[in-house]
């Protein structure tokens, strides 16, 4: 183990809690996976064991690392999320997740910005379930409870809970109105602020971030037209851009570097897709797929976000012929996750200069193989997968004095492999994207994308 200080990056994901321990130059000296149930008891829901996932996981993956010596602890989680807690910070309702429908206000049909809203009505329906309770709080709130005592989350976490958070305070009337009061809320604190100490350690407490903005900060795709891709549960899609601005469907978000902007968003076209096709098919081997031989999805099994925000859009599964096998469908489902990232970029209308794929997703080499052949370009995989988890280990250090800035976060990043397109699927890809294209619009109306 390396002899440098450590920090802990602690990741709270859809289907699991990564952990790693980092030294000085971003190398991990320690990681660990603790597997949670990402439980849909209904098609519009979406919801964790909070207590699983939230409380028990984090600590149990702490304890897995072993490092005791470990000079902070940081945690980065999805949002949105909620659940409502006892006086021991113990979750007492299920852990609501981003695109559920108790998110969904009355009436509301689309999300024009990534989780705004959908925080403030899963506070009405926690509320409302458990009136009364000590704390209505997101993952990390619960999580860092759990660790250190301290209900506490990071502003950009909580400026997704809009209008319950005005962006310098929880708001009296917007929490009265959805049945809770601002001192059942967390604590907010300004990401990598050092906010308490690791219950039997001399670890610091320190606030992480959002996952994807983990991920971003270790990632190096900080250059105009740099395109990030997060494999993870969800499938996220960010291009770099040197100046604000709006595309119908699209998010735009503040960039980490000063000026930047990032164009893209999300997708329910990731693992929680893959995972699912995975489920429903026998054994077969991607590359043994003839090119000619391959049927399209349009891969939307719980509605799609980014660019439809359709909740109630569904998949199709389009040409099957009775020459296709387990191989083809399964190489037709990594084909539509890369189709969907091909979309969002060509929609965001920006040259592109690279592609860089971070997150769990990229261990698996088929779905890699099919972004590079979707876009017709090379795809840099992160040579760390937890990319969130190690980017929450970067702001322990800065919570700690370790470091000065986030921009630094750069020197962290660094590639473990480029995935090439295959010539030999070129042709055949792009028919089946024009193909993905038609199946698109046909609910929403035709979204032209620009040229690629």
């Amino acid at each position: 183990m390396s002899r440098e200080p450590l920090t802990i990056g602690i990741d709270i994901g859809s289907t699991a809690v990564k952990a790693v321990a980092a030294d000085a130059d971003g190398r991990v000296a320690a990681r660990a996976r603790i597997p949670h149930r990402l439980r849909v008891p209904a098609p519009d829901l979406l919801e964790h064991d909070a207590d699983e996932a939230w409380r028990r996981g984090p600590l149990t993956a702490l304890q897995r690392l072993g490092c005791p010596d470990a000079r902070a602890v940081a945690v980065s989680a999805m949002v949105p999320s909620l659940t409502a807690v006892d006086p021991a910070g113990k979750p007492i309702t299920p852990g609501l997740l981003y695109g559920d429908g108790r998110g969904r206000a009355p009436g509301a049909d689309s999300q024009p910005l990534p989780a705004l809203g959908e925080t403030a009505e899963f506070l009405r329906w926690t509320a409302a379930r458990a009136p009364g309770a000590a704390g209505y709080w997101p993952a990390p709130a619960v999580a860092n409870h759990a660790l250190a005592g301290e209900a506490v989350i990071d502003v950009a976490t909580a400026a997704t809970a809009f209008p319950l958070f005005d962006g310098t305070a929880w708001s009296p009337a917007a929490c009265a109105d959805r049945g809770a009061a601002p001192e059942q809320m967390p604590r907010v604190e300004t990401i990598g602020a050092a906010v308490g100490q690791v219950r039997g350690t001399g670890a610091a407490l320190a606030t992480g971030a959002i996952d994807a903005l983990c991920e971003q900060f270790v990632a190096g795709a900080d250059h105009d037209g740099d395109v990030l891709v997060l494999c993870g549960t969800t499938l996220i899609v960010w291009t770099t851009i040197a100046e604000h601005r709006q595309v119908p469907g699209l998010w735009t978000i503040p960039h980490t570097t000063p000026g930047k902007s990032q164009i893209g968003g999300a997708s329910n076209a990731g693992g929680l897709f893959l995972g699912w096709v995975d489920r429903l098919l026998g054994p077969g081997d991607v590359q043994a797929a003839d090119p000619r031989r391959v049927p399209v999805w349009s891969p939307y099994i719980r509605g799609e976000r980014t660019p439809f925000h359709d909740p109630d859009r569904r998949a199709v599964l389009d040409a099957l012929d009775l020459t296709q096998d387990a191989a083809s469908l399964r190489r037709a489902a990594y084909e539509a996750s890369g189709f969907v990232v091909r979309q969002l970029i060509e929609l965001g209308g920006t040259p592109v200069s690279r592609v860089v794929a971070a997150g769990g997703g990229t261990r698996v080499r088929p779905w890699m193989q099919a972004v590079a052949d979707a876009t017709g370009r090379p795809v840099e995989v992160s040579a760390v997968a937890e990319g969130a988890a190690l980017g929450a280990a970067f702001l322990g250090r800065i919570a700690v004095g370790l470091e000065t800035t986030i921009a630094d976060a750069a020197r962290w990043a660094s590639t473990g492999c480029v995935v090439e397109p295959d010539p030999a699927w070129a042709g055949a890809v792009e028919d089946r994207y024009q193909r993905f294209l038609e199946l698109g619009s046909r609910r929403s109306g035709a979204l032209p994308p620009a040229a690629f």
